[in-house]
């Protein structure tokens, strides 16, 4: 029954856009306490949107969303995504409501922007204290949707020497969260000027982004 779950959010979604004059479907940039940048990267989501409205045929409303991690609007969003270099602070009833929204049908993506790592991992237990993070292996859907990565998450900036990795949680079966971690995908959506980064690695993240978003809106194990 899960793919009805599924069918019920998304068209609650759309509906919620339909009653308050949107016409395209929108994702959102969640935003939780404890002092870190749940802010940062400015254009990344903007420039995701008009590549895969351009590369995937998506029809996603222009600008992002921002909502709480412990809002029920959480439930209007299809994709969130969640970045950071700093602390993050999930109470008992936020990470109840992202629970509950992950396990209904939604998808989180995880950016570390270097720094988000020792607290987010932290936090995850209370969302998901049974689960673990695991490494998806190379040959995950994820990897290979429009766009294929046989050798996993492009690396986009250098910190610390570390291989960029993708890590997952999955509940009964179905990938709810997706982590990527060392890679710094969200700096190479932003605008070029931002960051420096080549059009190479500018693309590169594009292209995964896209994986992201298509493996969002169409699978369900």
């Amino acid at each position: 029954m899960r793919w009805l779950k599924v069918f019920l959010f998304l068209s609650l979604s759309l509906l919620s856009g339909t009653l308050t004059g949107q016409s395209a479907l929108k994702i959102a940039k969640l935003k939780y306490n404890g002092g870190g940048d749940w802010y940062a990267n400015k254009t990344a989501l903007p420039n995701l949107i008009k590549f895969c409205n351009q590369e995937l045929g998506t029809d996603l409303a222009d600008d992002e969303d921002i909502v709480d991690v412990g809002s029920k609007d959480l439930f209007l969003y299809p994709y969130v995504y969640m970045t950071g270099h700093g602390n993050v602070v999930f109470s008992e009833s936020e990470a109840s409501n992202l629970r509950k929204y992950l396990i209904s049908g939604g998808f989180l993506h995880i950016d570390d922007n270097y720094g988000l790592d020792k607290f987010i991992r932290l936090e995850l237990k209370k969302v998901f204290p049974e689960l673990e993070l695991k490494e998806l292996p190379y040959d995950h859907p994820v990897y290979h949707q429009k766009f294929s990565f046989p050798k996993g998450l492009p690396k986009i900036h250098e910190h610390d020497g570390k291989p960029a990795q993708g890590f997952g949680i999955i509940y009964e079966g179905r990938l709810v969260l997706f982590y990527s971690y060392e890679c710094d995908l969200g700096n190479g959506w932003e605008d070029i000027r931002v960051h420096n980064t080549p059009e190479e690695k500018h693309r590169d993240a594009l292209r995964m982004g896209a994986n992201l978003i298509a493996y969002c809106f169409t699978h369900v194990e």
